[in-house]
């Protein structure tokens, strides 16, 4: 059963109750495949560094699967990683009981991160969505303060099977950059992926604020580069990435990753008015 949104804050006590609300936990099998490509990819280092390879799956949903899959993909940076899939509905932790296995669990809890230790990597997708705009401060910070030193908090949105799909990190101190990554072939234009921000972000595509602007830039470039199109989509969007690089904005990585249909920018760049 879906709970009725309540307020959540970074005051809540969390030694009563897990923090947060039930959500509509939709999930499907390799739904989360672009940003665990992106874990397993740039960010690897941040798990291969850790002194404890501990990683959270926050609300994994009605069903495990996309835990699951997390484990199997990580395995291949970090054979001895450890992941706890964290949910607050009860019923669905005992569903995914029976697929634990050394190295992955599941357990009740909320945004509070109920697990011995400090997580290196925290994935919340399709999380925060559910909540208001104003409480998102606020549950960042309670799941930041969990962190391990050179930890990762990933709060994502996608579509019902991960064509589309945007994502907010962020240490222990700040968030650091938003992600947005694509099939080739699931938009007109890029900016389509507008409507999978996350919830910080959502509501802030409109004119005079930062991601406003991301997105009407990458729309330009994108048509800009229609010369292109004959070669396929993957080559037309690498040239819309160039060509947001080399007009100021902060694009991270190069090439390699935005053949994949993926983009990230420093979050300076897109942060809220």
């Amino acid at each position: 059963m879906v709970q009725k949104a309540e307020r959540v804050s970074a005051s809540q006590n969390r030694g009563r109750k897990p923090v947060g609300n039930v959500t509509r936990g939709t999930t499907n099998p390799n739904r989360m495949r672009r940003v665990d490509r992106w874990l397993t990819g740039p960010q690897a280092w941040r798990l291969r560094a850790a002194a404890d390879p501990l990683v959270v799956d926050l609300g994994y949903g009605a069903t495990p699967a996309t835990a699951v899959e997390l484990f199997d993909r990580l395995r291949a940076a970090r054979p001895d990683v450890r992941v706890v899939g964290i949910e607050i509905e009860p019923e669905r932790v005992r569903a995914a009981k029976a697929l634990e296995r050394p190295g992955l669990t599941f357990q009740a809890g909320g945004f509070e991160l109920p697990v011995p230790g400090r997580p290196v990597l925290v994935r919340a997708f399709n999380v925060l969505r559910q909540y208001e705009e104003a409480d998102v401060a606020g549950i960042w910070r309670l799941v930041q303060d969990r962190l391990s030193p050179g930890g990762l908090f990933v709060d994502g949105t996608c579509d019902e099977i991960g064509r589309r799909v945007t994502w907010i990190a962020l240490d222990a101190e700040r968030p650091l950059s938003l992600s947005m990554s694509v099939r080739f072939g699931s938009f007109g234009l890029p900016s389509d992926i507008a409507e999978r921000l996350p919830k910080a972000l959502i509501q802030r595509n409109v004119p005079g604020e930062p991601v406003h602007r991301l997105m009407q830039a990458m729309d330009r470039a994108w048509l800009e580069s229609a010369p292109l199109a004959s070669f396929g989509s993957r080559q037309r969007w690498q040239a819309m990435c160039k060509a947001l690089r080399d007009g100021g904005w902060p694009v991270q990585d190069g090439p390699s990753r935005w053949r994949l249909g993926e983009l990230t920018v420093d979050w300076e760049a897109v942060a809220p008015n």
